[in-house]
C-alpha cells in the first residue's frame, strides 16, 4: 500500500491534573509512527497556560506565550486528531477555548475525533459535539470515532492497553484515519 506522508497533529485537549486522555494522545502517536506516519506530533495543551479568549490569534495585540508556536503546528499539520475527555457532556473547556484562538489553520484539513470517560459510553456526547465543531472550522470530520471507555482502566501498570477490544478499536481508527487523511490530503495536493 502506497502511503503518503503527512503531518499529524494530536491535540490534547485536556490540562487536568491526573488526566488519562493524555495516555490515549501517547498511545496513539506511537500507533501512528508504527503505522509509517513518522511525522506524528502531540500538541499537548498542558504545556500551555492559555488564558481565556480575549483576541483571536491574526487581531495581533499582546498574544499569550506560547500562542505562535501552537499556530505553527497547527500550520504545519495536513491532517489533525481532536482528543478531549467528556466533561458534563461535552469536551473539555480547555481544549474549546485553545481552538478558539484560530480560525484558518483548520481549513479544509482532515480531522479524526477521539473521546475518552471515565464511564462506560466513551464519550460519545463529546465526540459527536467534536465532529460538529470541526464542521464549524470548515474542516473535515472522519465519520469513524475512537471511544474509549473507562479511561482510568485502559492501560494496565506497565502503560500497555489492557484490553484487546481496545487494542483493535485503536489499529482501527488509524487505519480508516490514515485512508481518510490521505485522500483528502492527496486531492488537495492535486489542485495546487
Amino acid at each position: 500500500m502506497f502511503t503518503i506522508f503527512m503531518n499529524i497533529l494530536i491535540i490534547s485537549g485536556s490540562v487536568r491534573t491526573g488526566r488519562k486522555s493524555h495516555d490515549v494522545a501517547v498511545e496513539l502517536q506511537k500507533r501512528f509512527i508504527s503505522s509509517g506516519q513518522l511525522g506524528t506530533h502531540i500538541l499537548d495543551l498542558a504545556v500551555y497556560n492559555l488564558p481565556v479568549l480575549e483576541e483571536k490569534y491574526e487581531t495581533g495585540g499582546d498574544m499569550p506565550p506560547g500562542l505562535a508556536e501552537i499556530k505553527q503546528m497547527l500550520d504545519a499539520a495536513d491532517a489533525m486528531v481532536f482528543l478531549s475527555p467528556e466533561y458534563h457532556g461535552s469536551y473539555s473547556g480547555a481544549f474549546k477555548n485553545a481552538l478558539d484562538y484560530f480560525w484558518k489553520e483548520f481549513e479544509r484539513k482532515p480531522i479524526g475525533v477521539v473521546a475518552v470517560a471515565s464511564g462506560r459510553f466513551g464519550g460519545i456526547n463529546a465526540s459527536t459535539e467534536m465532529q460538529q465543531l470541526v464542521l464549524s472550522l470548515g474542516a473535515f470530520p472522519m465519520p469513524y470515532k475512537l471511544l474509549i471507555p473507562t479511561v482510568q482502566n485502559a492501560f494496565d501498570e506497565k502503560g500497555q492497553i489492557a484490553h484487546d477490544f481496545l487494542s483493535a478499536n485503536f489499529e482501527k481508527f488509524v487505519s480508516e484515519f490514515t485512508w481518510f487523511a490521505e485522500a483528502i490530503t492527496d486531492k488537495k495536493s492535486k489542485d495546487k
